[in-house]
């Protein structure tokens, strides 16, 4: 028996509560610990690559008190206990979420995650500064990309004093899309060596409800940064998105930026809204533009006519 007890004591410290969330005392004692000992069992079949190293178990019990929530170490689960009750439980991953903002985490249909404002990243300096210059009427919120996130929902678990174990099987989803940006036929290329060049998608959704299971319906604008590749003359992008809002029907605009040394900036928008609002696969979308070309600037020819599909400023930039 003493075994045994301090063997559950073990499995219980594993688990720590997260700050902010009520806690519900887990006893040491020997009918505490026979009272709804559960074990966690995470089932991937439907994301078998996932790698998360943690979990965030969230329980909402059914006659309305706060809400528990623990973490687990790993992907495989493992050992709470609980008083006997009706609840009702959502899990995803909490690890390498410092892009997170998690909203309503009290009311488990109204549960959201999203991301910071991009003026919170290094990243786009140039592109929010230039952003901010010109276009003070857009009120879509320029919006930081998320990462990689799985979740999952299920309803009505009833744990009851055992001293048998009660094995409660999760089954979590991915929740984000994947996205890529393909510009094709870009014109001097090699001048793009030096360069700042941004995008930005508009009408995407800003956040995923973790209980409700579906996107959001705020849209707003995700900028992301292009690779260039010179042999191919083509510029590429990958990065995760929520995806399309749930109901709300937005336009589609792909933007590309170029941000050139002496403060010029230079913007062009490309119509993506049937390939993103009709692609086969909403959760992995391919966006394919062509005929791009980079503005010779400066040196002893000047602007040259190639700028003309470019819409221009010169802005002071705050490096």
């Amino acid at each position: 028996m003493l075994k045994k007890l301090l063997s559950s004591v073990c499995l219980t410290i594993l688990l720590t509560p997260l700050v902010g969330c009520d806690h519900k005392d887990i006893g040491i004692g020997v009918d505490d610990l026979l009272e709804g000992r559960i074990k966690v069992v995470y089932d991937w079949r439907y994301c078998p690559d996932a790698n998360p190293s943690s979990m965030e178990l969230c329980l909402y019990p059914k006659d309305g008190s706060e809400h528990l929530s623990f973490n687990l170490v790993g992907r495989e689960g493992s050992y709470v206990s609980l008083e006997p009750d009706t609840y009702d439980i959502i899990s995803m991953n909490n690890d390498d979420l410092d892009w997170a903002v998690y909203r309503n985490t009290d009311n488990k249909d109204d549960f959201k995650v999203e991301t910071h404002d991009a003026s919170e990243s290094s990243d786009y300096n140039l592109l929010v500064n230039y952003l901010r210059s010109t276009r003070a009427n857009d009120t879509n919120r320029l919006a930081s990309t998320p990462g990689m996130s799985w979740s999952t929902r299920k309803d009505s678990v009833t744990v009851i004093k055992s001293d048998q174990d009660q094995v409660i099987t999760l089954y979590p989803k991915e929740i984000v899309c994947h996205y890529s940006v393909e510009v094709r036929n870009v014109e001097n290329i090699e001048l793009a060596r030096g360069i700042t060049i941004n995008g930005t998608i508009s009408g995407l959704a800003d956040g995923y409800h973790h209980g409700a299971r579906i996107s959001s319906d705020t849209p707003v604008t995700m900028p992301f940064t292009f690779s260039v590749d010179t042999e191919n003359k083509e510029l590429h992008s990958q990065f995760l998105t929520f995806g399309e809002c749930n109901t709300v029907k937005s336009f589609h605009n792909l933007k590309v930026y170029l941000f050139l040394a002496d403060g010029t900036t230079f913007e062009k928008a490309f119509d993506v809204d049937k390939q993103i609002s009709e692609a086969p696969d909403p959760t992995h979308v391919n966006i394919i533009v062509s005929g791009l070309t980079i503005p010779r600037h400066g040196g002893q020819g000047g602007i040259n006519p190639d700028v003309n599909d470019w819409n221009s400023d010169i802005i002071d930039i705050e490096m």
